[in-house]
């Protein structure tokens, strides 16, 4: 029985997890993928939640875009929301929504852009989280980003940004480990002791984070093959990973984990065996 953990509800997995459920503590999914009322989707969906807790996932809201959040966007956010009952909403701490051209219309950049820590943009996702969450009539949780540039005006460290996000709006922390371990890696540079370095790093990001605001973990793989190491979802936790996870649980205690696995799909019992590791870490006993 896995009481804290679980894993991506990926359709290629689907038949095979329904067939014979595993105890899985939640799945998760991702939200924009069942907007639609048509389809096989709406099954799938119905069939997992009445096998397990169901956690949204979205990565559309562009949260901290100036632009603000798309009404429609929101409105079926809502409608899937009422539909699912979900454990748990989430989305990143990103912005995508600009306009292409001064006065033209709001484009959506279709990716998870960061934001620069700063009052000014601080401000702007506080106000589109709370636009969220009194639509949602619930709070949210929020992820750290994996980015691969910083913008030169930040005046905040990013756990200050994010305890002070979760102080005025009332959010929570969706904690991505594995972000945050490819962003110290990046900074680190390439040189020998990089890992240590990084691990180091991202343990003292988790210290400085309130432990109150903490709803849920992210763990997952990363590609480290060319010159910047790159959040790719699509092999087994790392082992610097591991270790700032191992820090993350003994400062917090144990929280809902996922191991996310979105590309380069392995067999289910590949990624069952990363959620009974991840267990094992928050249960106490060692992986």
């Amino acid at each position: 029985m896995l009481e804290h953990t679980g894993i991506g509800l990926r359709q290629p997995h689907a038949a095979e997890l329904l067939a014979a459920p595993p105890a899985l503590a939640f799945v998760e999914v991702h939200a924009e993928n069942y907007f639609a009322a048509g389809g096989a989707a709406p099954g799938l969906l119905a069939a997992a939640r009445a096998q397990w807790p169901v956690s949204l996932h979205g990565v559309g809201l562009a949260l901290g875009s100036a632009a603000g959040v798309d009404a429609d966007h929101l409105e079926q956010l809502a409608a899937l929301v009422q539909r699912t009952a979900p454990v748990r909403v989430s989305d990143h701490a990103s912005f995508a929504r600009a306009p292409r051209r001064h006065g033209g219309p709001v484009v959506h950049g279709a990716d998870l852009l960061p934001l620069a820590f700063t009052a000014a943009a601080l401000d702007i996702l506080v106000a589109n989280v709370q636009r969220v969450q009194d639509r949602l009539q619930r709070p949210i949780l929020v992820e750290n980003l994996s980015a691969y540039l910083h913008w030169a005006d930040e005046q905040l460290a990013e756990p200050a940004f994010f305890n002070a996000l979760a102080r005025r709006s009332g959010c929570g922390l969706l904690l991505d480990v594995n972000n945050l371990v490819v962003n110290m890696l990046n900074e680190q540079g390439r040189e020998a002791g990089q890992p240590a370095r990084a691990v180091a790093a991202a343990c003292a990001w988790v210290d400085a984070i309130d432990p109150a605001i903490v709803g849920e973990i992210h763990l997952a793989g990363y590609d480290d093959s060319g010159d910047l190491v790159i959040d790719d979802h699509g092999s087994r936790v790392h082992a610097p990973v591991w270790q700032v996870f191992r820090h993350t649980v003994q400062r917090l205690g144990p929280r809902p984990t996922l191991v996310e696995w979105d590309t380069a799909l392995p067999e289910l019992a590949v990624l069952l065996d990363e959620a009974a590791l991840a267990e094992c870490v928050l249960s106490g006993r060692t992986a």
